[in-house]
């Protein structure tokens, strides 16, 4: 079984999501089997379904078939319900048969990790790939097509529905968490797929979201993540969505820190799995939620939604305490809250008692709510107010006055082609007007103000980035690469000395401080006095990789004597060792004035290739972990908004009298530094200039590190 990096086309997959045909085997007389409920969660199917079993002539009052072979056609999907045991023979007759997918229930396969089992699992897709015929499982509980009434799976699931045009799609990795997602359903979202991978040996959560991404009856995706062992199939599958402009939300489990690995460089300890995984979706534009719970309501919300026409939010309600909170979580997001204009507060104004606030957050009182025409008055007045693009309401009273309020705002939202988010306050989660959002097109439900405005910081977000140019061509030399490989290929040890280092990082334009390799202290005066006072002192071993912490490394020498004494404590400091490292001399370097230290890294990740970090404070950068990261390599806006990014970017534009960074020009050094570690790839695997010093246009690397990888 050979690994496959490209997913499949929609045309391969529609066989098995949306098949014209199903055959399910494993059919019994018992109610509870797997076969026997699948085939009653099929009574809503619009094709044509038969019943396969050698033992019954017939089962529920339909006929059954011995064999996939004696059906009266070939069918587009089969449904294997049968134990393990039996699985690779009816695959066999599948594949004979010309059939398109199958499903398989069994577990017992690779999750085990049983060679036998893992061997079985293996050969399966082998029979699968062998006659492009697609495979979800084993070990899966199915699928489900709500646009068809295809329901390929033995769970429980909600009735099928008339889809509505905001519909989402559930994909989901763990097949129990994604059929309870689709119980959303039960309270007014409408559910168009429940695509659920199983083992994922053949198709995985990645081919699947391609398949929503082009499906018409979708309108955005909602997906239960928790990784693959190549997760650029991922990343290109979110790209289609994007490219088809269909929201992609991910809740991404197992976001634990076993995917860090020690590392020589700070960017090796603080780019872990979680991190790049994050990164990759970040440029795909996916949106990510923290919660489980925010996954559906984030993905209804973005179907409904469109793209805003303003970035700003205003807030009617009646209670001066959910006012309150919808100020501190739209603080908390970057979520802007501007006051009304002219217009709208003319309005307010005349329909608000004095007892009220017509600020934003708009506290209209209770005698507004409960009149339909003032609250009709102040929700289309704000709604026509070009700095909103999106009202926010606290739904108060699961009861009937409260749900008569709702066709007010959504006329108010449907006029003004925009959307009104009914934050839902009372314990009663599923009472009077729950459904009712859920089903309007211009109503979303959110059960909490963080989660709404987190949200609404995602749209704005997802709209800047749709509407920024995204494609940068290069800027390092093209020659840069052949020359990089040479300097790899002839420095000597695994691990490049800091001149080295700087030597590789100058052919693609970056910066780098002046030295002189020296071997004595005389040598050494000579340099200092030619470069001019003050100078830096480090010793040269490709053997130490941290040099301050070694005593290699002397700061602010001002004179000839001072050079000779440094000179004599360093050579001491490495005669000390032990084992004696290989040690090259000391080289002599200009003292670079004060600024503001960056951090700039990059490891090649055996699964995400090269990873850029930036961040701020040179060894702070660890201790603090103030960084971002991307996939190598980026643009300059791209690195821009990286650091700007930072929770200490503040320092860049000037900090108690020093002088602002020109963050265009770092931006554009960040650029190609992501450009080398893209053009080294595993050749390198992690360079790192730590610090970058910045001060105005004034911008150069002082120590650069890198070490090499196993190969290319």
């Amino acid at each position: 079984m050979k690994a496959r990096s490209r997913l499949y086309a929609r045309d391969e997959m529609t066989r098995l999501i949306a098949p014209a045909s199903v055959a399910v085997v494993g059919v019994s007389e018992r109610a509870n089997a797997f076969g026997t409920r699948a085939v009653a969660n099929m009574k809503a199917f619009d094709g044509r379904l038969y019943q396969v079993s050698a033992k019954h002539a017939q089962l529920g009052g339909h006929p059954c078939f011995p064999s996939i072979a004696t059906l009266p056609e070939t069918p587009d999907c089969v449904v294997i319900a049968t134990p393990r045991e039996s699985v690779e023979a009816i695959a066999l007759e599948c594949a004979a048969r010309g059939v398109g997918a199958i499903v398989v229930f069994a577990a017992g396969f690779a999750e085990t990790a049983k060679p036998d089992n893992v061997a079985l699992q293996a050969r399966l897709v082998d029979i699968a790939r062998d006659a492009n015929m697609r495979l979800v499982g084993p070990n899966t509980i199915g699928l489900v097509n709500y646009a068809t009434g295809a329901g390929l799976t033995f769970s429980a699931m909600p009735e099928r529905r008339p889809l509505q045009p905001h519909a989402i799609g559930i994909v989901s990795q763990s097949g129990s968490l994604g059929f309870s997602l689709s119980q959303a359903a039960e309270r007014g979202v409408s559910v168009s797929h429940v695509l659920t991978a199983g083992n994922s040996c053949d198709v995985d959560v990645a081919d699947l979201v391609a398949y929503l991404a082009e499906e018409p009856s979708c309108r955005a995706i909602a997906c239960l993540f928790e990784g693959m062992a190549d997760p650029t199939r991922m990343f290109r599958a979110a790209q289609i969505a994007w490219k088809a402009d269909k929201p992609l939300v991910v809740y991404k489990i197992a976001t634990g820190a076993e995917g860090a690995r020690a590392a020589m460089s700070h960017t090796g300890s603080l780019a872990g799995s979680q991190a790049a995984y994050a990164a990759g979706f970040a440029r795909a534009g996916v949106i990510q939620v923290d919660k489980l719970e925010a996954l559906v309501e984030a993905a209804s919300f973005f179907a409904k939604a469109g793209a805003p026409k303003a970035p700003g939010a205003v807030v009617i309600a009646t209670s001066g305490g959910a006012t309150i909170i919808a100020a501190d979580k739209a603080e908390m997001h970057g979520v802007a809250l501007p006051q009304p204009g002219p217009e709208a507060a003319a309005v307010l104004a005349r329909e608000v008692p004095e007892y009220g606030s017509t600020r934003n957050p708009c506290d209209v009182t209770a005698q507004v709510i409960s009149s339909g025409a003032a609250l009709a008055a102040c929700a289309t007045a704000l709604l026509a107010d070009p700095q909103y693009g999106v009202m926010v309401t606290s739904h108060a009273y699961a009861y009937e006055s409260a749900t008569a309020r709702l066709p007010v705002f959504a006329r108010a939202a449907a006029e003004n082609g925009k959307i009104v988010c009914n934050v839902w306050a009372p314990e009663w989660l599923g009472g009077p007007g729950s459904v009712e959002t859920e089903s309007d097109p211009h109503l979303a439900l959110f059960h909490s103000m963080e989660r709404c405005f987190a949200a609404l910081a995602a749209w704005n977000r997802r709209a800047a980035l749709r509407g920024r140019a995204r494609a940068e061509g290069r800027i390092s030399d093209s020659g840069a690469t052949a020359a990089m490989a040479a300097l790899l290929t002839a420095a000597p040890a695994a691990s490049l000395t800091e001149r080295e280092a700087k030597q590789v990082m100058a052919l693609y334009g970056i910066p780098v401080v002046s030295d002189a390799l020296v071997h004595s202290a005389a040598a050494a005066a000579e340099a200092a006095v030619r470069t001019g006072f003050p100078v830096v002192l480090k010793g040269e071993s490709p053997d130490i990789l941290h040099k301050t912490e070694a005593g290699l490394v002397k700061l602010g020498l001002t004179s000839a004597a001072e050079v000779e004494r440094a000179y004599d404590e360093i050579i001491a400091a490495v005669a000390a060792m032990s084992p004696k490292p290989e040690f090259r001399g000391i080289v002599v370097q200009p003292m670079i004035p004060r600024g503001v230290e960056v951090m700039v890294g990059a490891r090649h990740d055996p699964q995400f290739g090269p990873l850029l970090l930036v961040g701020l404070g040179g060894v702070l950068v660890e201790v603090l972990r103030d960084t971002a990261l991307a996939l190598a390599p980026v643009g300059v806006a791209e690195a821009e908004a990286m650091l700007r990014g930072l929770k200490g970017a503040a320092l860049l534009d000037g900090f108690r009298g020093a002088p602002a960074v020109d963050v265009a020009r770092l931006a554009e050094i960040v650029a190609r530094f992501s450009e080398l570690a893209a053009d080294a790839g595993a050749a390198v695997a992690e360079m790192e200039i730590n610090p970058l010093i910045s001060a105005g246009d004034r911008i150069v690397a002082v120590d650069a590190l890198i070490v090499k990888g196993g190969g290319r």
